[in-house]
């Protein structure tokens, strides 16, 4: 399985393990990230990619995204980038309140850890830019991307080493698991230590060389994933054709905003098909009256920052990210999956016609 995803995806190898979180974790690792060190990345994004970094003691440094196509901002990248190596207060603006405000010491970005949201990669050649000029590890989370091109190159090729997932309600399902993949044979190498406990190929058993943790992909889903990775156009297709639907039957309706596609998206790789809804019209009244009609559908994400635990922890508020925000108040996710039928889509669309015009009134 593992020698197929990486034939799939372009890349030398790729490393099954447990999860896609835990492949982010190891991620984090197999640089050296370490405790205060600083990791840009986004606040639009499911926890995962943010807690991960936590799991090192490092920091995450959000910079607020594209209200286009709901990536991190390239140009926030790099305008964070040159401050946080200048220092001063230039620097310390970007750092989380509670740190900000505490006059610690800034330390090194090590890495920046896009993410390529509901299936469209992020804009990864002005990040790889700054990530070369400031000799940054690029993290692409392509966990929601399995199968998206970026200017014809496929996601999990466009950093220095990316994560999928292969959870139920992805594109390409193995029951549970996720899988690394990079070009760097040394890390591949430290990957498959760190998922087994640390164990590495020379040791035997139950010698362990380093720190490492029960990450490894179980067998059963390695079965499924192959199995799947052999239908992967055929699942893709099948979800690019229900994304269609929905956008031909959204086409006229003035208060929803459909998902845009960026000229640098050369294959959407449709995870979800997530809607805005635009003002008078809210989302939560929208999505209300969807339910009262037996659809259901969700909000899509709540801004990473203004989780709890963020909040607590690092001091943030409503008003840091606008765009985020923004973008968290008015987005909404409705019934998506390969298996839909045309008269599905229609129902869900005939009832949002209907949740949207009596929102309005």
């Amino acid at each position: 399985f593992e020698d197929r995803f990486a034939a799939y995806i372009g890349t030398r190898h790729a490393v099954g393990v447990s999860s896609g979180t835990a492949g982010l974790h190891l991620c984090i690792v197999a640089p050296g990230i370490d405790e205060g060190d600083l990791v840009v990345t986004t606040p639009f994004s499911f926890i995962a990619s943010a807690n991960c970094i936590l799991y090192e003691w490092a920091i995450p440094i959000f910079v607020d995204i594209d209200p286009q196509t709901l990536n991190i901002d390239p140009t926030l990248v790099a305008q964070a980038a040159d401050d946080l190596v200048c220092g001063g207060d230039a620097a310390r603006r970007w750092l989380p309140p509670a740190i900000r405000d505490s006059q610690s010491e800034i330390r090194n970005v090590k890495a920046i850890l896009p993410v390529d949201a509901f299936g469209q990669p992020a804009d990864y050649d002005p990040i790889c830019q700054v990530a070369d000029r400031y000799d940054w590890v690029i993290i692409e989370d392509a966990c929601e991307a399995l199968g998206a091109e970026y200017k014809g190159r496929k996601a999990g090729t466009l950093g220095h080493m990316a994560v999928f997932t292969l959870s139920p309600n992805k594109q390409m399902i193995a029951g549970e698991g996720g899988m690394i993949v990079t070009d760097r044979e040394d890390w591949d190498a430290l990957f498959r230590s760190l998922r087994n406990q640390g164990q590495d190929v020379f040791d035997a058993w139950p010698n362990h060389s380093r720190l490492g943790y029960e990450y490894r992909l179980d067998e059963m889903s390695a079965a499924l994933g192959l199995a799947q990775l052999d239908r992967i156009e055929e699942l893709l297709a099948k979800r690019d054709r229900v994304a269609g639907w929905y956008n031909e039957r959204l086409a006229d309706l003035e208060l929803i905003e459909r998902p845009h596609i960026a000229p640098t998206t050369t294959r959407m790789s449709w995870f979800v098909y997530v809607i805005r809804i635009k003002p008078p019209a809210s989302r939560d009244d929208v999505m209300r009256r969807l339910a009262d009609a037996g659809i259901p559908s969700h909000p899509y994400f709540t801004p990473i920052h203004l989780q709890p635990f963020y909040r607590e922890k690092f001091g943030y508020r409503r008003g840091d990210f606008p765009v985020t925000e923004r973008l968290g108040d008015v987005s909404l996710a409705l019934p998506f999956s390969s298996v839909m039928r045309e008269d599905q889509v229609d129902q869900v669309c005939d009832q949002l016609r209907a949740a949207v015009t009596a929102a309005r009134s």
